[in-house]
């Protein structure tokens, strides 16, 4: 899915509007959400017939350990089914999930430079999610593709996987450049 708020034949001339929207999504997560759902239910079926023929503390083991696990895998994998980022003239706002959560807001005047990667793959971050790699910055990483790439005041980098990254990096580096009608302050 593709967000393209300025059409297709946006140039880098082009005033750009106010705030910018881009947002990707990994349907795959679904069937992740899915395996939560059976571990979550497996523990609920243990819970509800204990004929477990071992007596009650590997019951109580498994049973806590199977809804544990399902309530894990469900809410690990449906927070990061989808990524929305919102550049407005202040600041950048990367919200993961349908809950918006986790949420970070990075403000344009710690940001020194962005990027676009074309391909960000979750094998280059140890998979799925909001990651943290020594030497190579913080993403937020949702499926395999295009990304925007920020240079941060700290020396840092972070990565969010969004469709249409380019578009977003065209303009944040026009908020970025000093003297221009948008730039942050």
């Amino acid at each position: 899915m593709r967000d393209h708020p300025y059409g297709d034949d946006d140039t880098s001339d082009a005033p750009h509007p106010d705030i910018w929207t881009g947002r990707a999504t990994n349907r795959l997560q679904w069937l992740l959400a899915l395996v939560g759902v059976a571990c979550l239910a497996l523990g609920i079926e243990l819970a509800v017939d204990p004929s477990w023929p071992s007596g009650g503390a590997p019951l109580v083991m498994a049973v806590v350990g199977c809804i544990a696990a399902g309530l894990l895998v469900m809410f690990g994998t449906l927070a990061f089914v989808h990524v929305a980022v919102k550049v407005d003239k202040e600041c950048l706002e990367i919200r993961c999930g349908h809950m918006g959560l986790p949420r970070r807001r990075i403000p344009l005047s710690h940001v020194v430079g962005a990027d676009f990667a074309p391909t960000v793959t979750p094998h280059q971050w140890g998979g799925w999610g909001y990651r943290w790699r020594p030497g190579k910055g913080t993403a937020v990483v949702v499926r395999r593709g295009e990304a925007l790439v920020l240079q941060l005041w700290d020396g840092h980098t972070f990565t969010i996987t969004v469709d249409d990254a380019e578009a977003a990096v065209r303009v944040i580096r026009d908020r970025l450049r000093p003297g221009a009608p948008n730039a942050a302050h």
